[in-house]
């Protein structure tokens, strides 16, 4: 005996109401059906027709008893099992059609195919025949919205047969369309049962009924009679082809291997397909999207570009002044008030020092043979910090002497003498070995022989702001405890006695150039040879030399020089030069300040990932019906999240690209900004800020994206079929 194309065999459906309470649907159902045949399950509604049908679909597989399609038995079925029977064995019409609004009546056929992941061209020659045969050959680009009801069902069921199922399951094939364009489905209908397949339509209508090979009608669950059609003619036309699938006539690939072979997953190349099309249907909402993810990353970069542009100015403006191989050396201060205070070296601190840091290049591994500190090669220098704010420049012609605390001279001095005035020199150093006469913006390098040097910011002091050739009064003098260093013009010295005798106490130091000295060049800062500052002390009441407070190690590489510089870091008891201070000031305040405006523009991002999940959440919501009808043609679990993953990543790249299109421009306006205000655009660019720049807003948007995407696979088919 021939093997039924579909047997029930006692099947019971409850419905659970309640904790305690089951309505049931179907009872004891046993019913079987052939091939070619075109039945007709009549009943009012609420008689469980549509329960019955959602069972032999596959769309639901909560039941006992058996339903046996071709030899399977769908109870034992799994989830993946029941997908590939839907998408294999069988195709639904549905009475609203159920049509993808925003895809063509092409890409609606193909939408099964495409689950299937057959070749572009081999799918589009396939829908395309089939378009032709229920008549739409000329209608392929329209979308649904402009076909009548009538040529939409003819999609339906071009979509229903696009697979080749052997079980058509047709749900009021005709409610919605007028009696003429329904003789015209049933037509269709009827030409598919006699080319071999079964077709189940359910119907409450008796002249549907009539043209069916066979009625069984279904009530309160039951079912209460089964009749054949003596009256059935076969139709003359038939739709398709009924010829055995065989290898012979399976669509044939470039692949021979993959003859035959059942496909089965959605690709990703094709998910990202079908994710553009749904994007471009609602592209005014998903741009606006990208635009709002767009702005928190073009917003990170540009945090990125100050903060590593403001690193570069000050990495190229020290090293345009300063000798990557050359270490300087200073004690370090445990507060505020010991930065004034004068902290030298003795020749067993520079003892020691060397000790130390060998030791400390010996455990980095460097050999002995490649470089090691020597007492006698390191270079001696002086800085010093002011005790006072206010220091006096005297540029006077008339050779008038005025004492600076004196109220009452110094006021007649200004009003016989308009070039004099008062200065903030805060520092006075004796000049570094890396410093050349390159570092020199105006008149020369002064060495052993005498003179001074002045930077920007204290030759700016005088009135036509060029103070070369012209004379600088210092005073000595000296503090009556060793607690207070001695003071010149409030410069800080260490220890000695007091002298009140101005003649005895100054010096007159001509000015012969103006250094250049990177980020010093706009404090109140005095260079003077530091021979020559020792032989001026020499000179003074004092009578003696000063131990150096500053050490100078040249290396031989910018490596040595970082580990020395590492070891410097690591002792308290010392510290790099006042330039190295202040340039690692302003890289830990350009650093806080960019970790800072990072943070606000994570918080943007934040928000830009909740907006994207809302309207992804959304989107399911919206699209619920979609989700049913792709399940109901196969689509898994596993094809609906890739699909809305699919579109979470397009959001990513779409944020992205325009992330770093906002970042340019608003880089652009910036910069204009900043150079007609500040005279300079500390922003630079890395090539990879624009890669992190896409990565982040590609897992921003793909983990935001994780739970619409699961909550969408997991939506039930049969509520998903009845969202309206």
């Amino acid at each position: 005996m021939a093997r039924k194309a579909l047997r029930l065999i006692g099947v019971n459906k409850k419905y659970k109401i309640t904790s305690r309470e089951d309505f049931q649907a179907l009872y004891d159902v046993n019913v079987e059906f052939e091939k070619g045949e075109l039945v007709s399950i009549v009943g009012e509604s609420g008689s469980g027709k549509s329960t019955l049908m959602n069972l032999i679909g596959g769309l639901d597989s909560d039941f006992t008893g058996q339903i046996i399609a071709d030899g399977e038995d769908l109870g034992k079925l799994t989830d993946k099992q029941l997908d590939k029977y839907r998408k294999n064995k069988v195709g639904f019409v549905f009475q609203s059609f159920n049509l993808i609004s925003h895809l063509s009546i092409l890409d609606n056929v193909t939408l099964a195919l495409t689950l299937s992941n057959m070749p572009e061209k081999e799918k589009i020659a396939k829908a395309t025949d089939m378009l032709k045969r229920v008549g739409l050959e000329t209608q392929l680009k329209r979308n649904p919205t402009q076909l009548s009801g009538g040529q939409k069902q003819r999609v339906a069921i071009a979509r229903a047969l696009i697979n080749d199922p052997e079980i058509i399951i047709a749900d009021e094939p005709t409610g919605a369309l007028d009696s003429e364009t329904s003789m015209q489905i049933l037509e269709i209908l009827k030409e598919i049962a006699d080319s071999g397949k079964l077709v189940i339509m359910v119907t409450h209508s008796e002249k549907v009924a009539s043209i069916s090979s066979r009625v069984v009608k279904i009530s309160d669950g039951r079912i209460v009679s089964d009749t054949p059609n003596k009256k059935y003619v076969k139709s003359e036309k038939t739709l398709i082809e009924n010829k055995p699938q065989t290898e012979q006539n399976l669509p044939q690939t470039k692949n021979k291997k993959k003859v035959g072979k059942e496909r089965q997953n959605l690709s990703f190349g094709s998910a990202i397909r079908l994710s553009i099309h749904n994007m471009w249907a609602n592209r005014v909402k998903n741009f606006l999207m990208a635009f709002g993810v767009a702005i928190g990353i073009g917003s990170l970069i540009l945090m990125l570009c100050f903060s590593s542009g403001i690193d570069d100015f000050i990495d190229t403006t020290m090293k345009s002044y300063s000798n990557p191989q050359i270490v300087t050396i200073t004690k370090n201060s445990s507060s505020f008030a010991e930065m004034a205070e004068y902290k030298s070296f003795s020749d067993s601190d520079i003892d020691t020092l060397v000790e130390e840091i060998n030791t400390y290049l010996a455990n980095k591994g460097v050999k002995e043979s490649r470089f090691r500190v020597n007492k006698s090669d390191i270079k001696h220098g002086v800085q010093m910090m002011t005790m006072f704010t206010y220091a006096k420049v005297i540029y006077n012609p008339n050779d008038v002497s005025v004492d600076y605390f004196d109220k009452d001279a110094l006021k007649e001095a200004e009003q016989a003498d308009s070039q004099l005035k008062d200065s903030n020199v805060f520092y006075l150093y004796t000049i570094p070995p890396y410093y050349s006469n390159s570092n020199v913006a105006q008149g020369k390098m002064v060495d052993e022989t005498g003179g001074i040097m002045l930077t920007k910011g204290a030759a700016a002091l005088f009135e036509d702001g060029n103070p070369i050739g012209k004379k600088m009064d210092i005073a000595f003098s000296y503090a009556d405890t060793s607690t207070t260093p001695i003071t010149y013009t409030n410069i800080t010295f260490k220890d000695g006695e007091t002298f009140n005798d101005d003649t005895e106490k100054r010096r007159d130091l001509e000015i012969k150039g103006i250094m250049e000295t990177s980020i010093m060049s706009n404090y109140m800062v005095l260079y003077i040879d530091y021979e020559y500052f020792q032989q001026l002390i020499a000179d003074s009441p004092v009578g003696e030399r000063l131990d150096p407070n500053a050490l100078f190690i040249e290396t031989d590489s910018k490596e040595t020089t970082d580990l020395i510089n590492a070891f410097l870091a690591s002792n308290e008891k010392y510290k790099g030069s006042i330039e190295d201070q202040l340039a690692n000031l302003f890289s830990s305040m350009s650093s806080t300040i960019g970790t800072s405006l990072t943070i606000i523009s994570c918080i943007s991002l934040l928000v830009s990932a909740m907006m994207i999940l809302v309207v992804l959440y959304m989107s399911v919501t919206e699209r619920t019906k979609e989700i049913g009808v792709m399940k109901s043609i196969g689509a898994r679990r596993k094809d609906i999240k890739r699909i809305f993953t699919s579109e979470s990543f397009l959001v990513g790249v779409l944020s992205g690209i325009c992330g770093i299109i906002f970042n340019l421009l608003m880089t652009l306006i910036v910069s204009i900004i900043l150079k007609y205000t500040i005279g300079l655009t500390p922003i630079s660019y890395r090539w990879w800020y624009f890669a992190l720049a896409m990565a982040v807003a590609i897992v921003i948007s793909m983990l935001s994206g994780l739970y619409p995407a699961s909550r969408a696979a997991k939506l039930d088919p049969v509520e998903s079929l009845r969202r309206e």
